[in-house]
């Protein structure tokens, strides 16, 4: 049952994701969006895998894979990010902050 909540919450979180890239306005708010769906809503679909499958070789596998998101997916968008940022792209207008300025 714990499995189809997360399954859910996951799907949910990818959706609300695909709107906020489709919905924001410059590259970094979207670059946001999409690393928070990607790491959000695929943590708890993997989860959700691996507790439907038990404790197995595969489900050891895919909490592997779970980790491996976990950390690589935040560095990839920070990388992402920064090169944006040096190659010149600006901020949408309605963006207050620059932290790199």
């Amino acid at each position: 049952m714990i499995e189809y909540f997360l399954f859910l919450a996951g799907c949910t979180v990818m959706v609300l994701g695909a709107v906020g890239v489709i919905r924001f306005p410059d590259v970094y708010t979207r670059l946001h969006a999409s690393t928070k769906c990607d790491t959000g809503g695929s943590i708890s679909i993997l989860l959700g895998v691996a507790i439907s499958i038990g404790l197995t070789m595969t489900s050891v596998k895919v909490l592997s894979i779970l980790f491996l998101i976990f950390l690589l997916n935040p560095v990839a968008s920070h990388a992402l990010a920064r090169a944006s940022h040096k190659y010149g792209v600006k901020p949408c207008k309605m963006t207050v902050v620059d932290m790199y300025d």
